[in-house]
């Protein structure tokens, strides 16, 4: 099987390009790309490179492994990553920003400000891992249960939907649902989108496109605070 010409045209119309669109983003004739993806030619390093460039894959992922599997994701289909506002301590640490419930909602419109990231109250516990970006998010409801409503759930920074790892838990902030904390699975049947699941079975578990994913962060540890 020619993996090349399928993974093209996989590719080519997952970015709504045509044939001569991305003839002319990597330098040949519009009858070449259709001669690739038709298998009736191979392209040359030097094209494959370009192309593999240009898709951000790399070399081997464009002519040994199927594109269109749902366990594959690459960088074009995340989405791009946002650059992330902290904040540093006088030493030069980077420093925990606590959002609570209180500040979930503006934190949907502010997680890009630099300001409203350094007005968020401070978190420090020495037993975190040092030298990683950190934020701990206060967790409501019971459907992540037996972490108990009231929590504070410390993540780690995802820099990439493809570093996602199936059955972990993390934070997300999303568009339309705010800031939710469940185990994450890359979906079996839609593509580009992760299954959602509760640890609390009362809770279906249901789908989340990647487009509607702002940050992802993964717990990595909980504090509940005493009842009383």
């Amino acid at each position: 099987m020619n993996r090349v010409a399928s993974n093209l045209k996989i590719l080519r119309t997952r970015l709504g390009l045509t044939q001569r669109q991305l003839a002319g983003q990597v330098g040949v004739k519009p009858p070449v790309i259709g001669a690739y993806e038709e298998g009736r030619a191979w392209p040359p390093v030097p094209v494959l490179l370009r192309l593999a460039s240009f898709f951000e894959v790399s070399l081997d992922e464009l002519v040994r492994t199927d594109l269109g599997s749902p366990g594959h994701i690459n960088r074009r289909d995340s989405g791009p990553r946002q650059v992330l506002a902290i904040t540093v301590n006088p030493a030069g640490d980077e420093q925990v920003e606590l959002v609570t419930q209180k500040a979930a909602a503006g934190y949907l419109a502010g997680y890009q400000d630099p300001e409203f990231i350094g007005d968020l109250p401070k978190v420090h516990l020495p037993v975190l891992p040092r030298n990683r970006t950190m934020r701990a998010f206060e967790i409501r409801g019971d459907s992540m249960l037996p972490v108990p409503s009231g929590s504070l759930v410390f993540a780690q920074y995802v820099e990439s939907l493809a570093q996602v790892k199936n059955g972990k838990t993390y934070i997300l902030v999303t568009r339309t649902d705010g800031i939710v904390f469940k185990r994450v699975y890359l979906h079996a049947e839609k593509r580009n989108h992760f299954l959602l699941v509760s640890d609390n079975t009362h809770y279906a578990p249901y789908a989340l496109p990647f487009s509607e994913i702002l940050e992802v962060w993964q717990g990595v540890g909980v504090y509940t605070p005493l009842a009383g």
